[in-house]
């Protein structure tokens, strides 16, 4: 086994934590302007997550193999538990990026469905972590500033959803010249 390197120092992880936070907060609006642009109603949003499928095979399986390759890592010692865990989580992942179109495919506007999300995630990532690891004291021993912690999220979603500001109105659509003589300019016309 390779030693353990030193953790690292400095505030990289929150350049990459916010990286994600963009990238999954235009995931939603993403993905629905594609189902929209496959132009079918019945089956768009199924052709949208293949396409969603192909890129996380770029991302997810081409791009890591490739740092595993540059950093001469042994592909032999991957214990089991890990890969079942790390397959189980692509699972999980792949499940919920599928609910998130079934859900915008519903009528679920993408605002309400993606603040859903994002406000409620966070509550059930920090419930989890507290059932795979119970606080020293129990539940008993949670301050209640956790708590309010989790209602705050979850208002947060539903206010982000209930309050967000309407599109501008649309203009009316001005009618396109008629290809006719009579639509060409007159001479001394102003345009």
């Amino acid at each position: 086994m390779p030693p353990e390197s030193a953790p690292p120092t400095g505030n990289a992880w929150l350049v990459w934590a916010l990286m994600t936070v963009a990238a999954w907060g235009l995931y939603g609006a993403f993905l629905h302007t594609g189902q929209l642009a496959m132009k079918d109603p019945a089956n768009g949003r199924y052709k949208a997550f293949l396409f969603v499928g192909i890129a996380y095979f770029l991302t997810a399986v081409l791009a890591p193999l490739a740092v595993l390759v540059l950093n001469k890592a042994s592909f032999r010692d991957m214990p089991m538990p890990g890969m079942m865990w790390s397959l189980f989580a692509g699972i999980v992942g792949a499940a919920g990026a599928f609910c998130v179109l079934l859900a915008l495919g519903a009528g679920g506007k993408p605002i309400f469905v993606m603040s859903l999300i994002f406000g409620g995630a966070p509550v059930i990532n920090a419930l989890y972590a507290l059932i795979l690891h119970p606080p020293e004291g129990g539940w008993g021993s949670v301050k209640p500033q956790f708590w309010l912690g989790i209602l705050l999220a979850a208002a947060g979603g539903a206010l982000v959803s209930l309050y967000k500001p309407g599109p501008a109105p649309q203009k009316p659509a001005q009618a396109a010249p008629a290809d006719t003589p009579d639509a060409a300019p007159k001479p001394g016309a102003v345009h």
